[in-house]
């Protein structure tokens, strides 16, 4: 996973209002922690932030007052109708340390013709290395039939990745696709018998 450098400032101010004033300059809040220090207020440049943000579990290395704070993307809080970001949570992290991350599953492929692949778990725990957090976990139904279950045991994690959900998870449940009767095929069909 890359990581992306971002220029921080120190935010010495506090509450909605500021928060407000920090978004319109296109700015956006966020606090660090971790490591039982004490929390970091900043303010992340907003379109670069926005941008890196894209990526689950983004790791920023943030620079404030020359220094640097590699960080992982913890929390998102958005605005509920425009969808902007207006604060995240950060954790500090240090190379060759272990966190645990909810990682997105992604199915691909096509399940056997007839066959309706439901989608039960969109992500599963893991623990990661900080660097080298995987973006996601891909699982291929190809062919797959109808009756069969993927769990979270069943999937592929990349190399020093651990599975920290229950491994009976059930991310994939694949059943026969039911056809539902419009009222106009069943009503031609009662009337098929009365034409004879």
């Amino acid at each position: 996973m890359s990581e992306t450098k971002l220029d921080t400032e120190l935010r010495t101010e506090f509450g909605k209002g500021y928060a407000r004033r920090a978004r319109a300059a296109g700015k956006i809040p966020a606090v660090i922690y971790g490591h039982g220090a004490e929390p970091v207020h900043v303010n992340l440049p907003g379109r670069e932030t926005t941008l890196a943000v894209r990526t689950p579990n983004a790791l920023l290395n943030l620079v404030i007052d020359g220094a640097e704070h590699l960080t992982i993307v913890k929390d998102i809080q958005r605005d509920p109708i425009k969808q902007i970001i207006e604060h995240i949570d950060l954790l500090t992290v240090k190379k060759g340390e272990k966190v645990a991350v909810d990682v997105p599953v992604h199915v691909t492929g096509e399940a056997a013709p007839g066959v309706v692949a439901n989608q039960e778990a969109t992500t599963v725990s893991v623990e990661a290395e900080a660097t080298h957090v995987p973006n996601a976990i891909e699982f291929d139904i190809e062919g797959r039939e109808a009756g069969a279950h993927v769990h979270a045991s069943d999937l592929v994690l990349p190399k020093g990745s651990v599975l920290l959900s229950d491994p009976e998870t059930l991310v994939v449940n694949l059943s026969e696709a039911t056809v539902v009767e419009t009222e106009d095929e069943a009503a031609a069909e009662e009337a098929a018998p009365e034409a004879e």
